[in-house]
């Protein structure tokens, strides 16, 4: 099937092959500004244009649940001033884009190390989570100081925690238990994960909830990925079999 096919079998199935969740790791800030003889920070203000069109039209497609990978807990050893720079952007963001957000009946929700942010944007994101909680529309997760090396270990020791106060027991443990203690509890995990900038590897984000995921690698940088580059995502998973380890025969399509 081609692109154009795919595309074509999503929109006359009226969203039937729309996946749920989608996630994104927005790559190639750095390069889109070395390109233009910019420094890195001004690359990734290039980046938060997009993330406002793609959310709009991630809604617009039908996608219920859309989740980026703002900020690793790799990216804590990059440079300081670029660090600073960064979390500044994401308070300013916060600042300019929420009522918006909440306007369009958005919901924030946001993953990752918290403890390792600054006071002050753990507020806006405490804030902006409750102001957006009852929204029914998109529901937009937002990676921050997040790993998913990280997110394994801490849902084990929460369920070390149960073990020992005596809530659960260790042979009773099973999937669902572990699951649910991600950053990621309660939200199906995603179908299809999108990673900008050329680099084909999933760098640490949502290792155990990428699973079963359709990966799409896109060379474009984040900060030109628009509308027909998301479309074009979609469409690749539209011309995808997703099987789960079952034979096509089973699932009748043999």
């Amino acid at each position: 099937m081609s692109v154009a096919d795919a595309q074509t079998s999503t929109d006359s199935l009226g969203g039937g092959n729309v996946p749920e969740h989608v996630a994104i790791i927005m790559d190639g800030n750095g390069r889109w500004a070395k390109d233009r003889s910019k420094p890195r920070h001004a690359g990734h203000r290039a980046g938060v244009a997009p993330v406002r069109k793609i959310v709009e039209h991630a809604a617009r497609r039908g996608v219920s649940y859309l989740t980026l990978f703002a900020f690793s807990s790799e990216n804590w050893q990059r440079p300081r001033v670029e660090v600073s720079k960064l979390m500044g952007l994401f308070v300013e963001a916060l600042q300019r884009e929420l009522n918006s957000l909440h306007r369009n009946n958005v919901k924030l929700k946001f993953i990752g190390a918290r403890e390792r942010l600054q006071n002050r944007l753990c507020k806006k994101i405490e804030a902006a989570e409750a102001k957006t909680e009852g929204n029914s529309g998109l529901t937009l997760i937002v990676a921050v100081a997040y790993g998913g090396r990280w997110d394994m270990v801490n849902a084990a020791r929460q369920l070390a925690e149960c073990v020992a106060k005596g809530d659960l027991k260790a042979d009773e443990i099973g999937e669902s238990h572990f699951s649910q203690a991600l950053a990621l509890g309660g939200v199906p995990d995603p179908d299809l994960l999108i990673r900008t900038g050329g680099e084909r590897r999933i760098s640490n984000f949502l290792l155990w909830n990428l699973a079963y995921a359709e990966l799409y690698f896109s060379d474009c940088l984040w900060p030109d990925f628009g509308e027909d580059e998301f479309d074009d995502a979609m469409a690749f998973y539209a011309s995808r079999q997703r099987r789960y380890g079952n034979t096509e025969k089973q699932l009748g399509i043999a």
